[in-house]
């Protein structure tokens, strides 16, 4: 059993800290940073960019729910999160040698690959460390980190491309690659309860479960398939909205999109970080299901209003609703599925799993809109990912249980299994 010495666990949580703040730009690898590239650079329509990028993520959708099992199982967490930061640096730090359709599409691919052990990996360590009972408020600080460090990295990136061009994110890439090697190696190996970090026993309840539920859990709790059709809806109608208006940005001036691309990023992330700190300190009152409902609705608004105007300082505004709907949505995630594998022993296959839905829909988006953009124009594609988010939200608000610990059961008895959660 790890040791609960408290300044081992105050160091702990330090490093968590620096860690999701140096993760922030390594974990994405490009990020929207690619498309611009590609269009810049290296002269790419908009329809092979989309292209790539959805071959890119498919690699991340097939490597998702057995990295979420790995993690389950491993007792290194920090060593393969190591292995992966490396990995994704090294893949795309290799895109300006080898900038043909192939050579990117397996780079991407491979950073794709790598990127996914991330989200399960820090949730794990997480709740390994701090436990159910302060899961929610360690997960908002981790998120409330994670988009400090995605501002700084894109506020410096919009500085440095300025002067000297969009090929500037690769070196700061590598330098955050570093940093975050750092920091993963500074959390405490004996601060982590690897049994708690994967759900298998809930010290919170009397309920002890000594070995973990079958994987058939994953197919007949009700809720986490509602839920996960929820998140790829939610990516499906997300993922492509910043691309496209970077790619908006750089066709008005090739140096100035990737600092217009920055400045999104940075007034995006700005936001998230109160709405991050939000889910943190409230979510377990309010309802965790009325937060990832929030989150979806703000997609249909922010599709329509990017469609108001191709001035660019209106579109970085508009991107300010992006914050909103990310910093609720990056922040409620895991906890909605610990929440639904609490005491199961699956709490990590169970976000590769929804994350692996979430995925199809992120490489469907990229492409869907590529394509959209090259038959209809950019509004159509803000409407159609817009609309996509609606159908998303009428499916919660109809179909998803609230989540939350105690409204599942009366506060003091023991915890339902899932079983009985899934019957809902």
């Amino acid at each position: 059993m790890p040791s609960r010495d408290p300044d081992q666990t105050r160091r702990a949580g330090r490093a968590l800290d620096a860690a999701n703040f140096f993760l922030a730009d390594v974990r994405d690898g490009l990020g929207p940073y690619l498309a611009i590239y590609l269009l810049t650079e290296q002269r790419w329509d908009e329809a092979r960019i989309g292209l790539v990028m959805s071959i890119a993520t498919i690699a991340g959708i097939v490597a998702q729910t057995p990295a979420g099992a790995l993690v389950d199982a491993t007792r290194a967490k920090r060593l393969v999160m190591v292995v992966a930061a490396i990995m994704v640096t090294a893949a795309s730090l290799s895109l300006p040698l080898f900038p043909e359709f192939l050579p990117v599409a397996i780079s991407q691919g491979i950073a794709q690959a790598a990127a996914v052990i991330f989200p399960p990996a820090i949730a794990a360590v997480s709740l390994g460390i701090f436990g159910h009972a302060a899961f929610t408020r360690r997960i908002g600080r981790n998120e409330t980190f994670n988009h400090a460090g995605n501002a700084i990295a894109a506020g410096l990136a919009g500085l440095s491309a300025y002067w000297f061009g969009p090929t500037v994110v690769f070196y700061l890439l590598g330098a955050m690659a570093i940093a975050s090697l750092v920091s993963i190696l500074s959390i405490p190996e004996r601060a982590i309860d690897h049994d708690l970090a994967r759900g298998l026993h809930d010290s919170d309840t009397d309920a002890q479960r000594e070995t973990p539920s079958g994987l058939a859990v994953l197919l007949t709790c009700r809720p986490l398939l509602v839920f996960a059709i929820c998140t790829a809806l939610f990516h499906l109608s997300n993922a492509a909205m910043l691309p496209l208006v970077g790619q908006k940005l750089a066709l008005q001036d090739k140096n100035m999109g990737t600092s217009l691309m920055s400045a999104c990023i940075v007034a995006a992330q700005l936001v998230m970080v109160p709405f991050a700190m939000l889910v943190g300190a409230r979510a377990d009152r309010w309802g965790h299901k009325r937060f990832f409902l929030a989150a979806l609705l703000i997609l249909p608004v922010r599709g329509a209003l990017y469609t108001l105007s191709d001035n660019p300082f209106w579109l970085v505004g508009v991107q300010l609703l992006d914050g909103v709907g990310a910093g609720i949505f990056g922040a409620i995630f895991p906890v909605i599925v610990a929440d639904l594998m609490r005491n199961t022993g699956r709490f990590n296959v169970a976000q590769g799993a929804v994350i692996t839905a979430q995925g199809i829909g992120a490489a469907l988006s990229t492409a869907l809109a590529g394509f959209v953009v090259v038959g209809a124009g950019y509004s159509a594609a803000f409407i159609t990912l817009g609309l996509v988010a609606a159908i998303g939200a009428v499916i919660c608000l109809l179909a998803l249980p609230e989540t939350r610990h105690g409204a599942l059961r009366p506060q003091g008895k023991t915890a339902p299994p899932t079983s009985d959660i899934a019957a809902e």
